[in-house]
């Protein structure tokens, strides 16, 4: 078992979602819209990182811009109804450390839905199960991208 850890260690196999933080990345004021669902996501995804939110601006500023979700037509059925959509879900923010210039971002998250106007309430509670999902994946995405820029 002590040979197994200690391979598996060595090869720099990690639990997903722990991550190393840099010490930029230690304390980190986020900036986002009033009542944004996505922000709330985000949040927690740094507090589980390890990450201390301040009030103050510590010198690392995340700011969120926009959140949208947007969808376009991929099919439609006999009678012409849309069958099927792409939910494309968007995330702009900036990177804003103290001293250089701050970088501007893009999280995009897709996924296929099918309508089915017959089942209207099931279709609706399936396509809010999927949004927040694309907001967790976002909120990932986010947290690598973040940690790839500040390791540069």
């Amino acid at each position: 078992m002590l040979l197994a850890t200690t391979l598996i260690m060595g090869c720099g196999f990690q639990l997903r979602d722990q991550y190393q933080l840099p010490p930029s990345l230690q304390q980190v004021y986020l900036q986002a819209p009033k009542f944004s669902e996505f922000a709330n996501v985000f949040e927690q995804r740094l507090n589980l990182a390890g990450v201390e939110l301040v009030d103050a601006d510590p010198g690392l500023v995340i700011a969120i811009n926009r959140d949208e979700l947007s969808r376009r037509t991929l099919s439609l059925s006999g009678s012409g109804q849309v069958a099927e959509y792409e939910l494309i879900y968007s995330v702009d923010y900036s990177i804003n450390e103290a001293n250089k210039d701050p970088i501007d971002l893009r999280i995009e998250v897709y996924r296929d839905y099918q309508d089915d106007p017959n089942f209207a309430l099931a279709k609706t509670r399936e396509r809010e199960l999927l949004v927040a999902e694309m907001r967790e994946e976002a909120a990932r995405r986010m947290l690598r991208q973040i940690l790839a820029q500040l390791a540069e």
